[in-house]
């Protein structure tokens, strides 16, 4: 049965409560562990024991932090790492371009910095030489150095890591592997096809910290000093949000021990770009996803490819200032590019009607923004998206999944298969390259592969609603309690409460695109509401005229600070007349 009886709401969804026998878990959850309801049902749906949930609610990075030594090549790779820093070895670090990558490279620069050493940073060029190690810049960089650390790439790398001749190669990632690997002397990676996959949900930057740490144990043998890896928790928190990693297991506790490490503001780059972002008040996880990570990406999009780990690596705040206003206008330029690219594949895929893949391809399509395109094709469709940019007959394009389908692994298999030249990524995004006349052939292929997957979907179009809140019970404390249960994202999303029989006091545009809005309960406390881009879709057109007018509204809270004030509002997701 639908929530509150709505079978279409005004986005054309059928809104999905909580199940009753989760209600019930909720419930004695609620009465065992002394929790107010909101909280308990957060908890039961993360299927805690009632006895575990004071430390579910305070993660401890001790508690959860796996043995790193649980990752095949992770003894070899710590073990020359130390010896390369100890000795004074000429490292570098060839990294990804996107925040993931750029983090991954400003831990071992900081970890190195900690111990009075520098390592060179080579950040390929996104549309000159694309993703990941090539044999050109592996060869320069191994004629000039003695250790190579790829990270957040390179695990597919074959021909271009055999280049560096004469160098030791290690890979630190978490792409999915193929069944041999490169040649280096240890590759990382919780997604190679010999491991079990139980830290799979691991971004890169998570890799590179388990190294550290036992790197660390290598420092201890030694009685050498260690660097201060607490102090590198900000990164990773950084590089788990923004790339979308599944916020559950060690990655709760990257997240929550980070973000409490980035509040000191003692990071140059994350403080300078926090400001440009005008972020005012303690982080949280919806921050680092929307406000400072595609700043960071905004570097490898449409600018210079390092600016994003420079801008993470600094130790200089004038610098980080000037490259924080750096990236801060690519952003604002790479959003104008994506809402023209945006505009044109959605206009495709309408067209196409495809109901298992959404996709598009053009002639000149910005290879720095195909893959945001395809997020937000995504989440229009609901569908997983490929966009791909063409020029000179070829094709470079990015993916985006939804839960359940594994587009990284299908993709992998279009290469295999020989339709695509190029293709890999993980299980929720991927990236391809392709020749013009295959791209056809090939769509229609991964079309079929993830047919199965998304046969095996439940509920594509349901609005998943955690239960009823009244105005009155949305405060600043209760927002709080939420928050311990989190972080929220991947794998573990907000809790989204519905608001019945709501009075809509005013509604009005904000810019060209959102919709802000303030509604009450009967009897209730007015609450204020702004649903982003929704002048884009049916919902704002429907509600800009609702003053006086009635609706079950549905959303997640949010706490923001400006002028130093706290002012909780509702990040509307949906609406249903009453």
């Amino acid at each position: 049965m639908a929530f509150l009886g709505i079978e279409e709401s005004l986005s054309g969804r059928r809104w999905i409560g909580p199940e009753p026998d989760l209600e019930r878990r909720a419930e004695g959850l609620a009465q065992r562990a002394t929790l107010p309801l909101p909280v308990a049902r957060v908890l039961a749906e993360r299927d805690v024991p009632p006895e575990e949930a004071a430390g579910f609610l305070q993660p401890k990075l001790r508690d959860l932090l796996p043995d790193p030594l649980t990752l095949r090549d992770m003894a070899p790779a710590a073990e020359r790492l130390v010896e390369a820093a100890v000795a004074g070895q000429r490292i570098a670090i060839f990294a990804d371009y996107d925040v993931d990558g750029g983090s991954s490279a400003a831990l071992l620069i900081d970890w190195l910095h900690q111990q009075g050493r520098q390592a060179t940073l080579y950040v390929p060029d996104r549309i000159d030489e694309g993703y990941g190690p090539n044999a050109p810049a592996m060869s320069q960089l191994a004629a000039a150095h003695d250790l190579i650390v790829c990270v957040d790439c390179g695990t597919l790398s074959h021909d271009a890591l055999a280049a560096a001749k004469g160098c030791d190669v290690m890979v630190l990632d978490h792409h999915l592997g193929g069944e041999t690997l490169p040649p280096a002397m240890a590759v990382v990676n919780p997604n190679r096809v010999d491991e079990d996959g139980t830290l799979g949900h691991l971004c890169a930057a998570g890799v590179v910290f388990l190294t550290l740490v036992q790197a660390g144990r290598v420092l201890r043998k030694r009685g050498l000093r260690e660097p201060d890896l607490m102090s590198l928790m900000d990164l990773v928190a950084l590089a788990t949000v923004a790339d979308v990693a599944p916020l559950v297991g060690v990655n709760r506790a990257f997240v929550r021990q980070g973000l409490a490490v980035m509040a000191r503001r003692q990071r140059p780059g994350l403080v300078a770009l926090s400001d440009v972002a005008r972020l005012d008040g303690p982080p949280a996880a919806f921050h680092l996803g929307f406000l400072l990570g595609p700043r960071i990406n905004a570097g490898g999009r449409v600018g210079r490819a390092d600016l994003g780990a420079q801008c993470l690596s600094t130790r200089d705040p004038r610098m980080a200032e000037d490259l924080a206003r750096q990236l801060d206008e690519l952003n604002r330029d790479r959003r104008a590019i994506e809402a023209a690219v945006r505009t044109e594949a959605l206009a495709q895929v309408e067209a196409r009607g495809d109901a298992r893949l959404s996709w598009a391809a053009g002639e000149g399509w910005h290879p720095g923004v195909v893959g945001i395109v395809a997020a937000r094709i995504k989440e229009a469709t609901n569908l997983p998206s490929v966009v791909i940019g063409l020029e000179g007959g070829i094709g470079k394009g990015s993916a985006r999944s939804v839960p359940g389908v594994d587009l990284g692994r299908a993709i992998q298999r279009l290469e295999r298969e020989g339709l695509l030249l190029k293709g890999g990524g993980h299980e929720m995004a991927a990236g391809l390259t392709v020749e013009q006349g295959k791209i056809a052939p090939a769509m229609e292929r991964l079309s079929k592969l993830i047919d199965h997957d998304l046969a095996t979907r439940s509920g594509v179009r349901d609005l998943r609603i955690s239960g009823l809140l009244e105005t009155s019970g949305a405060t600043p404390e209760m927002f709080r309690m939420l928050e311990d249960a989190g972080p929220y994202g991947q794998a573990a999303p907000a809790p989204r409460f519905a608001f019945a029989d709501q009075l809509i006091a005013s509604a009005a545009t904000m810019g060209d695109r959102h919709l802000r809005l303030q509604f009450r309960s009967p009897g209730g406390p007015p609450l204020d509401a702004v649903a982003w881009g929704a002048m884009d879709g049916p919902l704002g057109p429907s509600l800009i005229g609702a003053k006086g007018r009635r609706f079950h509204l549905a959303g997640k809270l949010e706490l923001s600070t400006w002028g130093g004030r706290e002012r909780l509002r509702l990040r509307l997701d949906d609406a249903a007349p009453v």
